[in-house]
C-alpha cells in the first residue's frame, strides 16, 4: 500500500514539474523568440508560424528516442544543449552503435542557414528533419512509420491537434521539430556584448588582439567566417588532407570541381563544439589555429586564402581567446532547452 501511494505521489510530482516547465515555456515564449541585437529577422514559412504549442511538441520530439527505428537514439543524442547543440565526439554513433559519417554540427542559429548538410543539398529546415530519420547510420527509420507509431500515443495525438489541428503525421513531425530548432538563438556572448550591446569591457585585452587578427587581411579569417553568424555559407576546401575519404559537395553534385568542398561552418560557441572539422580530426581550438598557421595540405581545390600565416605563439593564443569569447553562456545553460 505504501509503495503504491509513493508511486502515485511521485507520478503527480513529475506531472506537476512537466506542467510547470510547459507553462514557463509558454509564458517566456515571446522573449525566447526575440531576435538578438545585430541579427536580422528570422524568415519563417507561412505554414509553420511560431506558437508555444508547436514549440513544445517540437522540443518533445527532439529529445524522444521514439524517432529512431529501435527507440534508442534521439536528435539530442548528437545535439546536446550544453554543447551548443553539437556533440563532443568526432562522429556520433546512430542506432545499433553504427558509426557516424560526419561530425555533428552546432544547431545554434540554425534558423539563419540558407541550406543544410555539409554539402548544402537540403533547402529548408523542415526538409532537413528527414535526413537523420532515414539515414542508415542515424535513425534508420521511415517518417511514415514514425507517424504511425506516434499516432498510437494519445499524448502525441493531443499535442499534434493543439499545435497543428491534425494527427502527428509527417507534416506535423517536420514542422514541429523545425519550430523548436528555430528557437535556438545564440547572440549574447562576450563578443556580442562588446559589438552590439556597447559593453566595452566585455572582451579581454587578449580577445581584443585576437579579434583584430581575425578581421585582418593578414589572416583573412573573416572572409569565410563573416557576418553575425561567422559564416558566408560558401563551399570551400581548407587543405585538411591531400586525399579525402569524404567527397564533400561532390556527393551531391557529381561535379569533380566540388570534390572535397564543404560548407563553411559558423563559429558561434565554437569553444564548446569540438572536436573540429567535418570528421572531428582536431581536438582543440589551438590545433585548428595551428592548421591554418601552417597553410594546410596542397589539395588541388584548397582555397587560395589558405596559406602559411607565420603567427607567433602569443598571436595564436590571442586568436583562441577571441574564439572563446564567442561562447554564449546564457544559451548553453538556458533551462528552457533542457529535456
Amino acid at each position: 500500500m505504501r509503495l503504491r501511494l509513493l508511486f502515485w505521489c511521485l507520478l503527480a510530482l513529475s506531472c506537476w514539474a512537466c506542467a510547470e516547465q510547459d507553462e514557463l515555456a509558454i509564458d517566456t515564449f515571446p522573449a525566447l523568440m526575440a531576435v538578438p541585437a545585430g541579427f536580422p529577422a528570422i524568415e519563417v514559412p507561412e505554414d509553420n508560424a511560431f506558437s508555444p504549442e508547436r514549440w513544445a511538441l517540437g522540443k518533445r520530439l527532439f529529445y524522444d528516442p521514439v524517432m529512431s527505428v529501435d527507440s534508442t537514439v534521439s536528435c539530442a543524442s548528437c545535439h546536446r544543449p550544453n554543447l551548443a547543440f553539437s556533440d563532443n565526439r568526432a562522429m556520433s554513433p546512430g542506432v545499433a552503435g553504427r558509426p557516424g559519417v560526419r561530425n555533428s554540427p552546432s544547431l545554434a542559429n540554425v534558423a539563419y542557414q540558407p541550406y543544410f548538410t555539409r554539402e548544402g543539398g537540403v533547402p529548408t529546415l523542415e526538409m532537413q528533419i528527414l535526413v537523420p530519420i532515414q539515414e542508415h547510420n542515424e535513425f534508420d527509420f521511415n517518417i511514415v512509420l514514425l507517424a504511425e507509431r506516434l499516432a498510437q500515443d494519445a499524448s502525441y495525438v493531443e499535442q499534434a491537434a493543439a499545435a497543428y489541428g491534425r494527427q502527428p503525421d509527417p507534416f506535423v513531425i517536420t514542422r514541429a521539430l523545425a519550430c523548436f530548432e528555430r528557437s535556438l538563438l545564440s547572440g549574447n556572448s562576450p563578443f556580442d556584448q562588446f559589438e552590439y550591446q556597447n559593453r566595452k569591457t566585455a572582451l579581454s585585452r587578449e580577445a581584443l588582439r585576437g579579434m583584430d587578427l581575425f578581421y585582418s587581411d593578414r589572416t583573412n579569417c573573416s572572409v569565410c567566417h563573416s557576418g553575425f553568424n561567422f559564416s558566408n555559407y560558401a563551399f570551400e576546401n581548407n587543405g585538411l588532407y591531400d586525399v579525402y575519404a569524404d567527397p564533400g559537395r561532390f556527393r551531391l553534385t557529381g561535379d569533380t570541381s566540388d570534390m572535397a568542398l564543404f560548407k563553411v561552418p559558423g563559429l558561434r560557441n565554437v569553444a564548446v563544439t569540438g572536436p573540429y572539422m567535418h570528421d572531428g580530426t582536431f581536438e582543440r581550438l589551438m590545433d585548428v589555429i595551428e592548421h591554418y598557421n601552417q597553410g594546410g595540405k596542397a589539395h588541388p581545390h584548397r582555397s587560395p586564402l589558405i596559406r602559411p600565416l607565420q603567427l607567433t605563439e602569443q598571436e595564436k593564443a590571442d586568436l583562441v581567446q577571441f574564439l572563446e569569447a564567442l561562447t554564449d553562456e546564457s544559451f548553453i545553460k538556458n533551462p528552457l532547452f533542457e529535456p
